[in-house]
């Protein structure tokens, strides 16, 4: 094999797999934290996708890398009250990118704290 192709086999072996499926999915979603320049914000949002592991949002607000963000996710429908019944958890940012048209942003977080055991499809009556 050429010198290219064998440099192109190694960083094959070193990108390491998704672990979890991503799963595109809107679902409501309340966000709570600190933007980059340390003000506290709470936003009404929806995901892009979700894992078990983690979760993608858009935003309007800019936050850092490494931060840290309380994400909970209505699990039950929206005349139900219980909000012990919503999936709650920390959520470190691991990546940002900005969309092009609105200024918002696109947010993946891993969660740190509980992890998302299950959601119900819409098809579910």
């Amino acid at each position: 094999m050429s010198e290219t192709a064998n440099e192109a086999e190694r960083v094959e072996r070193v990108v390491p797999q998704r672990s979890e499926r991503r799963v595109t999915v809107r679902l409501p979603l309340r966000v709570r934290g600190r933007d980059a320049r340390g003000f506290a914000f709470e936003e009404d949002t929806s995901s892009e996708n979700v894992c078990r592991g983690g979760a993608a949002f858009r935003t309007r607000f800019d936050v850092a890398v490494g931060s840290n963000l309380q994400i909970r996710i209505p699990l039950q429908p929206s005349y139900s009250r219980r909000i012990d019944a919503d999936f709650e958890t920390l959520g470190r940012v691991v990546h940002v990118r900005e969309c092009e048209n609105d200024g918002d942003k696109v947010v993946g977080v891993q969660f740190v704290g509980r992890r998302l055991r299950m959601f119900r499809s819409e098809n579910i009556a």
